[in-house]
């Protein structure tokens, strides 16, 4: 059995669909559906069973499977929210939950592939997985970091494989149930879409309007990296999932227009709300990603996008 916690939101369902062109039926989805819309995301899914992640989470506690049974782990779930201020159920969600997970899957060797992030860079301007460069801006982005933390002091002695992959911009299919915090590409495409104009923040932090960088990565090589590690048991530890080249929003844009063969770009005023909270720029170091001899290619904005596009644009 392979478990994948945040089995019906964005990365955790494009996952579970990877796993199942790959031979895998044999998955616990676990998830939490106070959010009812996501259950569109596991159909098409095959799923050999779902629970509840409290339900899980005791069931994990109380000795309610067999752990010999358990191929791996892949912890997709978490609020993701960088708007959500309440630190003390971001740190129970995403801190100790995974640390409950963590010593499990330690205690009986098995697997542990989880989800951090490159909100844990903040406002640096390198993206090395070392603590000297890592200085969250929000409680979420802290709450990974802790983790990640957390999870250094046992790296020496480790009993099973432990990887944290830090996600950067993942966009693509499933992702429309995250509402504000879906992909710019996927408020781009409704924006286009309902008005013909796409909407971007003009300049700050010294760049021009639009010429803010990020990392976009599409959903499809993030699963990629995780089903690498799944086949790579030997190795541990933390890594960045980017494509190691930043591109500006105005690439995201354009991808859109050229996608629809129409659009013009506007743009509006950048949030005071946002000022001090904003990463304008990253950019994924994947040297230590290749280091343990991952070579994965991974697509531009511009090949992404198109793909996506394709995807949104048509009926499900």
């Amino acid at each position: 059995m392979i478990i994948v916690t945040g089995g019906a939101g964005f990365i955790g369902s494009n996952l579970v669909l990877a796993l199942n062109a790959r031979g895998y039926t044999d998955v616990l989805g676990v998830d939490n559906l106070h959010n009812g819309v996501k259950f569109k995301n596991l159909v098409g899914c095959d799923i050999a069973d779902y629970l509840d992640k409290e339900t899980f989470l005791d069931k994990v506690q109380n000795g309610g499977f067999p752990p010999e049974a358990i191929q791996a782990v892949f912890h997709q779930g978490a609020c993701s929210a960088t708007t959500e201020w309440d630190g003390r159920y971001m740190m129970n969600n995403n801190f100790e939950y995974t640390k409950i997970l963590f010593h499990y899957c330690q205690a009986h060797r098995i697997p542990f592939i989880y989800a951090s992030s490159a909100a844990v860079y903040g406002t640096g301007r390198t993206f090395k997985e070392e603590l000297v460069h890592e200085a969250p801006l929000n409680v979420y982005g802290y709450s990974k970091f802790q983790f990640d933390q957390y999870l250094r002091r046992f790296l020496p002695k480790l009993q099973a494989q432990v990887v944290g992959l830090r996600y950067f911009n993942v966009y693509g299919p499933r992702e429309a149930h995250k509402g504000s915090m879906a992909s710019v590409a996927y408020h781009l495409n409704g924006q286009l879409l309902e008005t013909g104009k796409l909407r971007l923040f003009q300049g700050c932090d010294g760049y021009a309007d639009g010429e803010q960088r990020r990392d976009f990565v599409f959903v499809g090589d993030v699963v990629d990296i995780n089903l690498w590690f799944m086949e790579h048991p030997e190795i541990s530890g933390i890594f960045n999932v980017g494509t190691g080249k930043s591109q500006t929003f105005n690439d995201v844009a354009n991808a859109v227009i050229a996608y629809h063969g129409r659009g013009e770009i506007e743009y509006i005023p950048f949030p005071e709300h946002l000022k001090g909270h904003y990463q304008s720029y990253t950019e994924a170091d994947l040297s230590h990603l290749r280091a343990v001899g991952c070579e994965h290619a991974f697509k531009s904005v511009e090949q992404g996008v198109q793909s996506y596009m394709q995807w949104l644009n048509q009926p499900h």
